[in-house]
């Protein structure tokens, strides 16, 4: 099945949106609506533009290089961003980041999201919140984000902090 997705841009050789150099999604949709969004275009799905997941692979093949997920929030179109994970993984092996306003503790209690779970590998979790704003941290906007190691927490039912 070939999904179609709502994406509102994608950065080729981004290093912002995790170590090293990385193809960056920004998936149209989000709930969350953070006071001081740095992308709140993304909000509403309808200012997002189709594309299928075969087009988005074309795109991360030829970058060569591993992607994150952002927006919006990815798990706002979650089935068809697994859908997009598992081909990446299985077809690319490619490590995976995601970022998400929601918090893994909420995740957890969706079984709809379990899937995205099991496919990717960091997830920096968490609203942004302008108060706890800091620009010197590395790959996230506030201070109660944190960076996870999904796969490890999914297995140790707690969470392990990621290390890059």
């Amino acid at each position: 099945m070939n999904h179609e997705l709502k994406y509102l841009s994608i950065a080729e050789g981004t290093s912002v949106d995790g170590p090293g150099l990385r193809t960056s999604i920004y998936f149209a949709g989000c709930s969350h609506h953070c006071e001081g969004c740095h992308n709140p275009q993304s909000w509403d799905i309808n200012n997002g533009k189709p594309v299928t997941i075969d087009e988005l692979l074309a795109v991360i093949r030829y970058n060569e290089f591993p992607v994150t997920f952002t927006g919006g929030d990815p798990f706002f179109q979650v089935e068809g961003v697994t859908q997009l994970a598992l081909r990446i993984k299985q077809e690319l092996n490619y490590n995976i980041w995601c970022y998400t306003g929601y918090l893994w503790e909420q995740l957890l209690n969706h079984p709809e999201f379990m899937p995205l779970l099991h496919t990717i590998d960091v997830l920096v979790d968490g609203p942004f919140i302008l108060a706890q704003r800091d620009l010197s941290l590395l790959f996230r906007g506030s201070r109660n984000q944190r960076i996870i190691d999904v796969q490890q927490s999914l297995k140790t039912k707690a969470i392990v902090p990621a290390r890059w």
